[in-house]
């Protein structure tokens, strides 16, 4: 049975065909790299012989003998990327039609095919081509089960209607083909994906010893379930930062692959793309129902209970408590917040997870409102971390999403579990249980032990919850006029004066502008069964206890000069019932020191949590009364054992 390959297939894909299927045989594999396995093949058309590059996904079918010296085999999916002035065929995709087959024709190498064989390595333990006897072809595919094939005769490759009659195409005319993301390889030239954005990282900013730079990472997600990361640096960032929007589709193209850096990047993928100045990234106008919009691969919370400190992966639970948010101290000296949440699910086991940063007055200050109404929402957790420090838990970082009683099979299945019986079930948590109130997630003091303990007086600030009554607020000196103008991703926010000519002055920044920004600068008096102390609310603060902006209050009483209306705001706060987180902090005021109290979170008591934290206070006291009860017991009745004795 003869074997036909495709006439003039090497010619037509180096001229740019990525359609034509056609048939060629391997003369040879070899090698090549020595950071990473791939698999270098020269095919032949029986007149021509052209190198080509196996992607990475398909160095199996070499390995496991698939595809050997001597296969015939069809092109499924491939490209021809120039590298290094040279053209290089990618193949993608191929089916093995014939696996064994004589040399058929007489093939001649290009020169920069001979070129390129003689950088790759000898090859390693492939078989030489069979020979096939009597004119019968047989073969044995594992993946097709293909045992004989007549090839047919496929016609020279033809350019596109789009193409044809516009005489020679520039390089980079034609437009990239759109490939899987699993297909991405560094190897080929134009390639295009379209993608729907699942996550995106925040701007930030470094410094190194090339100097000053920004950059920022989205994640894609593709129809056939491939996930990358795309990272853009400094000039790249000012294009597209404000393009990518989470849950967009977009088409993505000219972009360089490198190997992922697992530190950073949790996806199943073993390259990131890098956006260059050439990019392109163009919105798709028309949603596709095809990708979607995000991927989850939940694991019970019995099996974190088993999984490596620092691994990433998805849960779901529902939400049977949360925890207030207060402030810590990063270890770079800023400030950030913590809340701590309790999820459960159907595996017999619950999980802390522990929200930071602004995860936790998002999603966290939403969640704690749908708890204190009486109502366990069900909560899915993308790409958390696992922690080991109190026994097993989890912790968002920057690429994790929170989704609240999201719309999806899992959710539901939960959701019936809990409301048809599984609300009453114990749980075994996987993390070290933690009473409300200690170290963990807060430290409750009173006023009177501010002082007595001598808070705020040690090298570094401490960190304490007082809940209090406001007793008095200082109306005189509230607020001050600050600088609106941004140094950096901050703003200035120091005083600012008036100029002669009426305008705002800010001596930090040296300039002149109209307007200013009006910020908090509010002491009040707080007070609780153990006496009293003076504390310093700034701007967010200061809104949680006065519920207005200062700007406003600053227009009502020097603009406006409404006193009445003033004096009402103010008066309508006072025996307010707070739960004040405070910083306290040993401060030098000319040449005296003093004890600075600052307000750094002020919740309005919840008087539902605050009776759970009473009761389990209650029952751990009562835990450690009989345990002194028992061990006095004990005490006495083995005096009286000696006394006996004697």
């Amino acid at each position: 049975m003869p074997v036909h390959l495709t006439p003039n297939a090497i010619s037509a894909i180096v001229a740019g065909d990525v359609n034509s299927k056609p048939l060629v045989q391997v003369l040879d594999i070899k090698l090549i790299g020595n950071a990473q396995e791939r698999y270098s093949l020269l095919i032949s058309d029986a007149v021509s012989a052209e190198q080509a590059m196996l992607a990475t996904q398909l160095n199996d079918v070499v390995k496991t003998g698939r595809v050997k010296k001597g296969s015939v085999i069809q092109l499924i999916d491939y490209v021809c990327s120039p590298i290094k002035n040279r053209k290089i065929i990618v193949v993608l995709c191929l089916e093995t039609i014939i696996l064994d087959c004589e040399i058929i024709g007489n093939p001649k190498s290009s020169a920069q095919s001979e070129n390129f064989a003689q950088k790759a390595t000898p090859s390693v333990n492939l078989e030489q081509p069979a020979k096939v006897g009597n004119g019968h072809l047989s073969a044995r595919n594992p993946v097709h089960n293909v045992q004989s094939f007549q090839a047919t005769v496929q016609p020279p490759y033809q350019p596109p209607p789009n193409y044809k009659n516009h005489g020679a195409i520039i390089k980079n005319e034609a437009p990239a083909r759109i490939i899987p993301i699993a297909a991405l390889n560094p190897y080929q030239g134009r390639w295009a994906i379209k993608a729907r954005v699942t996550a995106k990282g925040d701007l930030r900013r470094y410094n190194n010893a090339k100097g000053d730079g920004k950059v920022f990472s989205f994640d894609l997600l593709d129809s056939d379930g491939g996930e990358i990361r795309v990272t853009c640096f400094n000039a790249v960032v000012d294009r597209f930062y404000e393009v990518i929007e989470v849950g967009k589709v977009y088409l993505i193209s000219k972009g360089s692959l490198k190997p992922a850096r697992k530190d950073f990047n949790h996806l199943k993928n073993e390259w990131e793309v890098f956006l260059e100045a050439s990019s392109t990234v163009e919105l798709c106008p028309d949603e596709d129902d095809t990708i979607p919009r995000q991927q989850f691969s939940f694991k019970p919370i019995s099996e974190i209970e088993n999984a490596e400190t620092n691994s990433i992966l998805d849960v779901i639970g529902i939400v049977t408590s949360i925890n207030p948010s207060i402030p810590v101290l990063r270890k770079n000296g800023m400030e950030t917040q913590r809340r701590v949440v309790y999820l459960k699910d159907a595996s017999g086991r619950s999980v802390e997870l522990t929200m930071w940063g602004d995860f936790c007055n998002k999603e966290g200050q939403k969640l704690q409102e749908i708890i204190y109404s009486g109502l366990s929402p069900v909560l899915a957790v993308k790409s958390g971390k696992v922690s080991d420090f109190t026994g097993k838990s989890i912790g968002t970082i920057s690429s994790t999403q929170l989704f609240i009683n999201p719309d999806l099979p899992e959710a539901h299945i939960l959701r019936e579990w809990y409301d048809g019986g599984g609300k009453n079930t114990t749980s075994l948590s996987i993390s070290k249980e933690i009473v409300p109130g200690s170290a963990k997630n807060d430290i409750r003091k009173t006023v009177s032990q501010i002082k007595d303990e001598g808070l705020g007086r040690a090298d570094k600030p401490d960190w304490i919850t007082v809940k209090a009554t406001i007793s008095f607020i200082k109306t005189d000196s509230f607020c001050y006029t600050a600088c609106p103008l941004m140094i950096g991703d901050r703003q200035c926010n120091k005083k600012v004066t008036r100029s002669g000519n009426s305008k705002w002055v800010c001596d930090r920044c040296n300039q002149e502008f109209e307007d200013c920004d009006y910020r908090y600068l509010l002491q009040a008096q707080i007070q609780d069964h153990t006496g009293l102390t003076w504390v310093t609310a700034f701007q967010e603060t200061g809104e949680e206890i006065l519920g207005v902006s200062a700007k406003e209050l600053y227009m009502l009483k020097y603009e406006e000069q409404d006193d009445v209306k003033f004096g009402e705001i103010i008066r309508s706060k006072i025996f307010d019932q707070f739960l004040f987180r405070l910083k306290i902090k040993e401060e030098v005021y000319g040449d005296e020191q003093r004890v600075k109290n600052t307000v750094v979170k002020a919740d309005r008591v919840n008087y539902s949590s605050e009776s759970k934290y009473m009761l389990d206070l209650l029952s751990k006291f009562s835990r450690l009364n009989k345990d002194c009860l028992g061990g006095l017991w004990a005490h006495q009745e083995d005096k009286a054992k000696v006394i006996q004795t004697k």
